[in-house]
């Protein structure tokens, strides 16, 4: 069963820092279609920093240069260090990949697998 568990959130003043975690199983975390979302209440869900069908990084326009995206291949664990953290950055944020990407032949990411999230929350 292919699972990811989101964690590291949290609250913290703005101006500070965040590493977020997602431990994968069942899936092993590759160089493409995965990565961080995120979403707050009565809005659509954003990606933050993820990797595309052919691996390039993307970030959400505001984010890039604060956020980070890496992976530990050995832990098969995928991370987002987020810094200089906004209240604007409050979300639920999310870990989700398309572990199918390959064997569907779609000509682009789904990320319908996600993990039940972990909180973030930045006050002023």
């Amino acid at each position: 069963q292919v699972e990811l568990v989101e964690s590291g959130g949290g609250s913290v003043q703005s101006g500070g820092s965040l590493r977020l975690s997602c431990a994968a199983s069942g899936y092993t975390i590759s160089e493409y279609c995965v990565g961080w979302f995120r979403q707050v209440p009565g809005k659509e869900r954003e990606g933050v920093a993820y990797r595309d069908q052919g691996g390039t990084i993307r970030y959400l326009f505001s984010e890039k240069g604060r956020f980070s995206i890496s992976q530990d291949n050995a832990k098969n664990t995928l991370y987002l260090q987020m810094n200089n953290l906004t209240p604007e950055d409050t979300a639920m944020y999310y870990c989700a990949a398309d572990p199918d990407y390959i064997a569907s032949g779609r000509p682009y990411c789904t990320f319908e697998l996600s993990g039940q999230g972990t909180a973030v929350t930045v006050s002023s």
